[in-house]
């Protein structure tokens, strides 16, 4: 046998080896908790036979506490290219049959030429979090490890799509790469993200509490807005993912993916022109009018079970990918509240960073009063918003439906905020507030005088609806650009979206902003 034979043998048992990881033994162990191992992970997301490993054979360089004794080929993390529905990724997967998974300061460089290369080849980058956290024998140099990490995630924000996927333990310093992230992804019962875990909580504060209580999926889902998705599976999350880029491009110079449209563009929603209830108070289903104008009724929610008075999500018009803000009628009568407008903020933001345009559909009373919000600072919240819609320069069309009240009606998309195309439906009130509210403050002090105090301000609240609830006055100052019928809707936004096509805007020359936060 020639030498050369003999070490192409030599590096086939290498990349065999390396390829089990931290050994049969612990994936089995992995595959007994109802997990897939850091390959079998990417394996399932990307286009069959596309994915080209990098570092394989990469060890960790620590002597301490027996650590040299411990040495897995790869070091704990999966990294490389592929490509999904033809599109060049990058990712990596923490490999927890490996020490845990857990960070040293060369699984670290292994994550940094991804996240270096992702970038110079303007493609998005998918992590898989799977991890103890820092390895705890390196010290400081897991530290700095996670240190260069966060520094490319911030680079890398608003250049190209960052999407983290947490498919296990994600604790102390560790969650702050996802965090810098566009998007996450929770594992249902099987994954946590935490700064401090149940035992820390337990000893400083004495409560007492479980993993999935303190930093689940769910409590991430419904209470803190952490994620934006979660899945049953495994594999319904990999499909999660490959439908998220679908919708987004690969970086910011390029527009996303259009696709074939076979949905009329003028197809007429009837349903629209009767969907309002009569009662301006009563409640209807925002839902129904996303999936009546969008094509083929199809709707890709974004964070759908946090702050619910506000939805945000992906959608097509035209085959063009647009992302939509819409006020909920039917949670807390749409209005605007901490989370709502954090929400709505970053996927503003997220939007005009990678040149998707944004549709507001906007019934919306107010702000949610009382000393809950207050103190929370829904003063700086409902500014984000503000903010995220008037920096945005990406095509910008808003559609008001029914209420669109004081503060509440400028930080949807208003014109003075430059929306590029205003609609508003015949139904729709755009005021200071609401009828009851403006006649209680104007003509309290007169219907004191009069005989029946009651009829008088009912004639003043009739007298006020007349003239406000309608959006004729706006649109006779050129806030509003025309009054649709409902029905047309669809076609008014498709035809908007392409006269819009070549829209240039600038923001003036600045270092950066200084959002409110």
């Amino acid at each position: 046998m020639s030498k050369q034979i003999e070490k192409i043998k030599e590096l086939v048992a290498k990349r065999e080896k390396a390829r089990l990881g931290g050994g049969e033994a612990a994936i089995e162990k992995q595959h007994a908790r109802g997990k897939y191992t850091a390959r079998e992970r990417i394996e399932m997301l990307v286009d069959k036979g596309s994915f080209e490993e990098y570092d394989m054979f990469k060890l960790h360089r620590c002597h301490n506490f027996g650590m040299e004794k411990k040495q897995f080929l790869g070091d704990g993390v999966v990294a490389g290219s592929a490509t999904i529905d033809g599109r060049l990724v990058y990712l990596y997967a923490q490999d927890f049959t490996v020490n845990g998974g857990s960070l040293s300061e060369t699984m670290s460089q292994k994550i940094c030429k991804i996240m270096d290369m992702a970038m110079t080849m303007g493609a998005p980058v998918i992590c898989m979090n799977d991890s103890g956290g820092a390895r705890i024998q390196e010290g400081i140099c897991a530290l700095a490890g996670y240190g260069e990490i966060f520094e490319r995630n911030i680079l890398a924000s608003g250049v190209i799509p960052q999407i983290s996927g947490i498919f296990g333990p994600c604790a102390g310093g560790a969650v702050y790469s996802p965090a810098l992230t566009d998007f996450i992804l929770m594992m249902e019962n099987t994954s946590y993200m935490f700064l401090t875990g149940p035992k820390v909580v337990k000893t400083v504060t004495g409560e007492d509490i479980d993993s999935e209580h303190l930093g689940g999926a769910s409590v991430h889902a419904t209470k803190s807005g952490v994620t934006h998705f979660t899945a049953k599976t495994e594999e319904d999350a990999m499909a999660l993912i490959r439908k998220l880029l679908s919708y987004i491009p690969s970086n910011n110079t390029e527009e996303a993916p259009r696709v074939e449209c076979t949905d009329p563009i003028d197809r007429k929603a009837d349903l629209l022109n009767e969907l309002l209830p009569d009662n301006p108070n009563m409640a209807y289903d925002m839902y129904k009018v996303i999936n009546a104008i969008t094509d083929n009724g199809e709707f890709f929610e974004v964070q759908a079970n946090f702050a619910k008075n506000i939805i945000v999500g992906f959608a097509r018009f035209n085959g063009q990918s647009v992302g939509i803000v819409a006020n909920q009628p039917s949670c807390y009568a749409g209005v605007l509240d901490v989370n709502a407008s954090r929400k709505g903020a970053r996927f503003v933001r997220f939007c005009d960073a990678f040149n998707i345009p944004i549709v507001s559909l906007v019934d919306v009373p107010g702000f949610l009063p009382g000393t809950g919000q207050e103190y929370n600072a829904v003063i700086l919240h409902g500014a984000q918003l503000l903010y995220a819609y008037g920096e945005a320069t990406v095509p910008k069309i808003t559609v008001t439906l029914r209420k669109s009240y004081g503060g509440s009606h400028i930080v949807m998309g208003c014109k003075q905020l430059r929306a590029d195309l205003n609609f508003a439906w015949p139904t729709s009130e755009i005021a200071v507030m609401g009828a009851s509210g403006a006649v209680a403050v104007l003509c309290a002090k007169e219907a004191k005088t009069k005989d029946d105090p009651k009829a008088f301000l009912a004639e003043k609240e009739d007298e006020y609806t007349e003239m406000f609830a309608n959006p004729y006055q706006a649109a006779q100052y050129g806030y509003i650009d025309d009054v649709i019928e409902p029905r047309n809707t669809r076609f008014r936004i498709c035809r908007g979206l392409a006269q819009l096509a070549t829209k240039r805007q600038s923001l003036p020359a600045k270092k950066h902003g200084c959002m409110p936060m």
